[in-house]
C-alpha cells in the first residue's frame, strides 16, 4: 500500500506548469503505479487557461472545486465542482477558469506503453 498525501515533499517536487496555464503536481506516477500513468492535482487560477493539446494516453479530470470550460476537440462545455470528464487518447483538449475563484482538478491517466 502507498498512501501519498498532497503535502508530502515527494508530491511537492514534481511541481510543474501544465500545458502553459496550471501548476500541477503529480501525486502518484510511473515511479510508484504498477498499470496505470498518474493521478496528478492541478490548480488553473481565475482567467488562466490549461492550453489545448494532445496526450498519447486516456484522461480524465474530476473538478474538486472552481468552475471552467473544457473543451475536448470541437465540443466545449461548462465543468463544475464533482463533474469528471472522459478525455480520450489522441482527443485535443484545454480548459480555462471562468470563475471568480481557483480551479483545482485531478487527474487520472492511463498508461502510454
Amino acid at each position: 500500500m502507498i498512501v501519498r498525501n498532497i503535502n508530502d515533499k515527494a508530491v511537492l517536487e514534481t511541481t510543474y506548469r501544465a500545458h502553459g496555464g496550471a501548476i500541477a503536481q503529480m501525486i502518484l506516477d510511473r515511479r510508484t503505479l504498477e498499470k496505470l500513468g498518474f493521478l496528478a492535482i492541478a490548480r488553473l487560477e481565475p482567467g488562466k487557461t490549461i492550453e489545448s493539446h494532445v496526450d498519447p494516453m486516456e484522461e480524465i479530470y474530476f473538478v474538486a472545486s472552481g468552475t471552467g470550460v473544457m473543451q475536448v476537440d470541437d465540443e466545449k462545455q461548462q465543468v463544475n465542482p464533482g463533474d469528471a470528464i472522459w478525455i480520450p487518447e489522441g482527443s485535443a483538449h484545454s480548459l480555462v477558469n471562468n470563475g471568480t475563484e481557483p480551479l483545482v482538478i485531478f487527474v487520472v491517466a492511463s498508461s502510454w506503453e
